[in-house]
């Protein structure tokens, strides 16, 4: 079998080394891919958002799947355009049609979707510019803090939670009279601020049958004990200690089973992740949001711990037989350290040689934002790596991941020393 996959960060690297494991691989090709992706794919140098270059790729290549990596392909319609073209409709993708991708496209569509099916979730309400005054009014009903999300995508970027009303008034008018975040903030999610500690549990899906994958919990804040501006993630733990059997029984029985039958009832034909932000309220799930994907980093430690052949899971969303597959995950902890690029997650320098990767033996190295440059990975991103251990228990994990880094070096490379603080 050929598989393609989309995307270019630490998520299609572990992606690739995953299937890359199994014997149903013949070829496999990354479009953009990284450093990392190279060493063990083929990386074809296309826009994954830019659908006449895939259908090339695709025909081109003999691709027998697809494999979508990130958000943005997904909303904009990629699984839609394989089914419309003649030359492709037979292509499994893994990856929601455009209907489904909205859970992740729109705030407002999935709040939408969470109070008609019943899905615990936050209080909310959403506004445009036309009832800006009534947003004003409804903030005042809350307290602090307070949640304002852009309704589309807005690279990660959309979301503000702040401590002061007139602040965040001023906020509510930036983002819908200013557009301070694009078309992706013309209208609102003004929502209540959910109390308790946030974790991850993804779903792969056939739209009738499911698999719960591991939890995990990121680390999204640049410095340690989560403070500072909010990043793509800075490192991650799986499983979730405190994601105990009893909560996720409550998350399968008032999330997971609610959201599934929901696509169904709604028509939504849902092939592939749904990645389901939760937060544990003294034992109780609310749901903070959905993503259409994997998340990364947490990618980067769910994969690995999953012994079964993704191949054939992969195999069984696309026939609708996921629920015949069997599927097996190690009950040991996965630790992921992220390294970054000094000044991220602001300005930051490119083309930086990074070193010593290739010394790292008791680690997986996935590698997010690099390149090859005159034969040589230099960092292309933002988040550069991420230093995958495993263990018997979160500390021994992260032992290892952080006396691997120790071996890794690049100019001003940043990385948290504190990932998993609050769990040990």
């Amino acid at each position: 079998m050929n598989i393609l996959i989309l995307g270019s960060g630490g998520r299609e690297h572990a992606f690739a080394k995953k299937l890359s494991e199994s014997t149903k691989i013949n070829n496999l090709f990354v479009a953009p891919g990284n450093a990392g992706t190279d060493a063990i794919a083929r990386n074809i140098a296309i826009n994954p958002t830019d659908f006449a270059q895939v259908k090339e790729t695709v025909l081109q290549h003999n691709i027998n799947m697809v494999v979508v990596g990130p958000e943005a392909p997904l909303v904009e319609g990629v699984h839609d355009f394989f089914l419309a073209d003649k030359e492709l409709k037979n292509i499994p993708v893994i990856g929601p049609k455009k209907d489904g991708a909205l859970l992740e496209g729109s705030k407002d569509f999935s709040k939408q979707f969470m109070e008609k099916h019943n899905i615990p979730t936050a209080r909310y309400q959403s506004f445009t510019t036309e009832n800006l005054a009534e947003g004003k009014k409804f903030l005042e009903t809350l307290d602090a803090p307070y949640v304002l999300k852009a309704d589309g995508l807005a690279a990660g970027k959309g979301v503000l939670i702040l401590n002061d009303l007139e602040e965040a008034k001023a906020e509510l008018e930036e983002m819908l009279s200013n557009q301070k975040f694009g078309n992706a903030s013309s209208t609102v999610v003004i929502e209540e601020f959910l109390k308790g500690i946030e974790l991850s549990v993804f779903v792969l899906t056939d739209g009738k049958n499911y698999k719960i994958l591991p939890s995990a919990k990121d680390y999204k804040r640049i410095g340690e004990g989560d403070t500072g501006l909010n990043t793509g993630g800075m490192g991650a733990i799986s499983p979730v200690p405190f994601a105990t059997d009893d909560f996720l029984t409550k998350v399968e029985e008032l999330v997971v089973k609610p959201t599934i039958d929901g696509l169904q009832k709604d028509g939504i034909d849902y092939r592939g992740f749904i990645f389901i932000g939760l937060m544990n309220d003294n034992g109780n799930p609310s749901v903070v949001e959905y993503n259409v994907r994997m998340g990364d980093p947490e990618t980067e430690v769910v994969l690995p711990r999953i012994q079964s052949d993704l191949v054939e899971l992969f195999e069984g969303v696309a026939t609708q037989t996921l629920g015949e597959k069997s599927y097996e995950v190690t009950p040991q902890t996965a630790t992921t350290v992220m390294l970054v690029s000094g000044g991220y997650p602001e300005a930051y320098e490119k083309g930086k040689e990074i070193t010593g990767y290739d010394a790292v033996e008791n680690s997986i190295v996935f590698h997010a934002g690099t390149t090859l440059k005159d034969g040589k990975v230099v960092t292309s991103g933002g988040r550069v790596m991420a230093i995958t251990s495993f263990g018997d228990s979160i500390e021994e994990a992260l032992e290892k991941s952080y006396k691997s880094i120790d071996k890794i070096a690049f100019d001003k490379m940043n990385y948290r020393k504190d990932i998993g603080f609050d769990l040990k």
